[in-house]
């Protein structure tokens, strides 16, 4: 098990709880701003102290408020990339490598390690420049060299594609990817882009107001994402209060219908969701009447809102989503959902 954490933070009105194992894998923490994602990585690192919990690496106890345990950030072995990646801009991506190995004092070390590192993330070509002369896919591997030269037992990323455009951060997200997959440790990245932690991880876990909800496989959560706040943060637009009428059927009173499920309904069901691309007009189950309201033309997809015959006129409409080439030549009267496409949330 590569890291263990369990921690609580009380920061004024704030309280942080985080508990959570990460192994040799991709792992995401997903969540909006101010929800306490990056305390929990700092509290990692050794930046902020945790008030009560254990952080252990590798079997190596980093914090432990019981046994009065806090080692410096230096003693921790934990790389943490931030968001401006912190680049010494009079430098060369030589000299900045080489920064994380100030306390090495072999020069024969020295020049092995940064030559492995610079081989890893593909930067031999670019060791002789400097920051200002870098790409950002450039710029971002050798602020990872200059920490993976020390080989961390963890790489923290806080938000490290937040700053760059849509199209730069796709190629910076697949670079990043292609190289993090021979590091061979832990990876643990917050983020509040949905997308984003798709692509990248291989677990994500949802923070709400600084509490750790719950911790999936990526396409686990997606498919079944449990909560509201787990379905508003993978993207869920449509979202309303429901109550169980049966095994396998729910009431939803805003949208005055009901739904037949594929899963057995629990009695603690709170809420249920429907993903905008998974209305069909000739869906067989959960077909009922509804009023167009108004479309939106995106560049490859159409958003059409829509009102069910007798919804409360006080809740929001719903989104239906679908391609372009997908698109009715006439507006169909009616919208079905297969039962394995509603959400149960509790």
């Amino acid at each position: 098990m590569a890291l263990e954490v369990d921690i609580e933070k009380q920061a004024g009105n704030f309280h942080l709880q985080a508990a959570f194992t990460c192994e040799r894998e991709f792992l995401g923490i997903l969540g909006a701003s101010g929800c306490g994602k990056s305390m929990t990585l700092k509290c990692i690192a050794g930046i902020e102290r945790p008030d009560r919990g254990r952080i252990v690496l590798d079997g190596n106890v980093l914090f432990d408020s019981e046994k009065k345990i806090d080692l410096p950030p230096q003693k921790r072995h934990v790389g943490y990339l931030f968001q401006n990646y912190a680049l010494f801009p009079n430098m060369t991506v030589r000299q900045n490598i080489l920064c994380g190995l100030h306390h090495v004092k072999d020069a024969r070390t020295r020049e092995e390690e940064l030559q492995r590192v610079l081989e890893l993330l593909q930067l031999k070509e670019n060791a002789s420049l400097k920051p200002a002369q870098l790409s950002g896919g450039q710029a971002q591997r050798a602020a990872l060299g200059r920490i993976l030269v020390n080989r961390p037992a963890i790489l923290m990323l806080d938000e490290p594609f937040s700053a760059l455009d849509a199209y730069l951060r796709l190629r910076l997200q697949m670079e990043l990817k292609n190289v993090l997959a021979n590091y061979g440790k832990g990876v643990l990245m917050v983020t509040h882009d949905r997308d984003e932690a798709f692509r990248m991880c291989d677990r994500i876990g949802i923070m709400e107001k600084g509490k750790m909800l719950a911790v999936k496989g990526t396409k686990a959560l997606f498919a079944d994402p449990g909560t509201r706040e787990a379905a508003v943060l993978t993207g869920c637009k449509n979202i309303a209060q429901a109550e169980k009428t049966g095994e396998k059927e729910v009431f939803v009173p805003d949208w005055n219908i009901r739904l037949t499920t594929a899963k057995p309904v629990k009695e603690a069901l709170k809420a249920v969701g429907i993903r905008a691309h998974y209305f069909h007009p000739n869906a067989p189950h959960n077909n009922y009447p509804v009023t167009i309201l108004r479309e939106m033309e995106e560049p490859f997809e159409w958003v059409t809102e829509f009102r069910y015959e007798g919804q409360d006129p006080a809740s929001p409409p719903l989104w239906w989503r679908y391609s372009k080439e997908k698109r009715p030549s006439v507006m169909p009267g009616q919208l079905g959902i297969a039962p394995a496409n509603i959400l149960l949330l509790y």
